[in-house]
This record gives structure tokens, sequence and C-alpha cells, in this order.
């Protein structure tokens, strides 16, 4: 399958990687399994693009992360996209992960409105509902701090560059 988009995320810290891991761990202890792309941090996905920006969205990226500090977001409520095949934890808004967003923007027009989120499954419809007790049961709202900017391009996953945030 060829690449067909570029995503720019913002990665979370180390800390909240092992939470969330714990809380999809917890799934595939209850025999749930996910179509997401395993291997990747958890994060909350800033922005699109197509793939002939890649050049321009790397140095977009390495700009931005120079310009914001690393920053805490609250994890601390789950949510459903229409459909019901992606569960995941959204983020309180708040200004600084507003102004990231905002920064990430390179004038692409954008399929869907931005909808903060950090997934925790992805999978058929059925199986997303089945797993909800399971999670219910693991998720506890969190503080995580926003790390570094994260581009990959899909699918298959290509990882092109990360920067920490320094600003």
């Amino acid at each position: 399958m060829a690449e067909k988009i570029l995503v720019l995320m913002a990665d979370l810290d180390g800390e909240t990687q092992k939470i969330l891991s714990g809380w999809y761990d917890e799934l595939t202890l209850a025999g749930f399994e996910g179509k997401q792309t395993l291997g990747l941090p958890y994060h909350i996905t800033m922005s699109t693009y197509p793939l002939e920006k890649e050049a321009e969205a790397v140095e977009h990226m390495k700009k931005v992360a120079s310009g914001f500090a690393p920053f805490t977001v609250h994890l601390s409520h789950m949510g459903m996209f229409a459909g019901g095949s992606v569960l995941f934890a959204g983020p309180e808004r708040n200004p600084e992960l507003d102004r990231l967003h905002e920064a990430c923007d390179l004038g692409v027009v954008q399929e869907h409105p931005w909808t903060p989120h950090t997934t925790i499954l992805i999978n058929e419809p059925e199986v997303v509902h089945a797993a909800l007790p399971t999670v219910v049961k693991s998720f506890r709202p969190l503080a995580a701090t926003v790390t570094r900017l994260h581009l990959c391009a899909f699918w298959p996953t290509r990882e092109i560059a990360a920067y920490e945030l320094k600003g």
C-alpha cells in the first residue's frame, strides 16, 4: 500500500506513555486488539498534510518546536468518533494546546474539524463497544506533558522527523 498522508503529532511524556500503555495492556489481557499503528508514541494529532508538503512540513515543525516549551494537557475524558471504531482519551483544550495547533497550520484544508485526542483503540465498532467496560475500569484522568513534535507518513508508517519542544 502506498503512503497517502503526512501526520504531525504532539507526543506525550514518558510517564504518560507508561500509563496509556497500561490501559492498552488491560485491553489486550481482556482479549481486545487494536488496528491502530502500534509502536508509535501516544500523541495528539496536530495536523495532516499532503505527501508533497514533506520538506515544508519538516522545516515548519522544526521552527514550531523551537518556539514552544513543553506544556501540560489534562486527559480528562474518553470519547468515540462517529461510527464507533475509534476510542480515545480526550484532552481539555487549553491556550497552549490551541496555540500549538494553530502554529502547526500550513494552510492545508483539513478534511475534518480538529478534535484533539489520543487514540486508545481502533477496531470494528462492535469490538470497540465491547471493550468499553475494560477501558472504563482503567481510565483515570491525568495530567500529561506535550514534549515533542513528530512527523510520520502513513500507510505503511514511515517516521520522518521528531523535534523536542525547546521554546
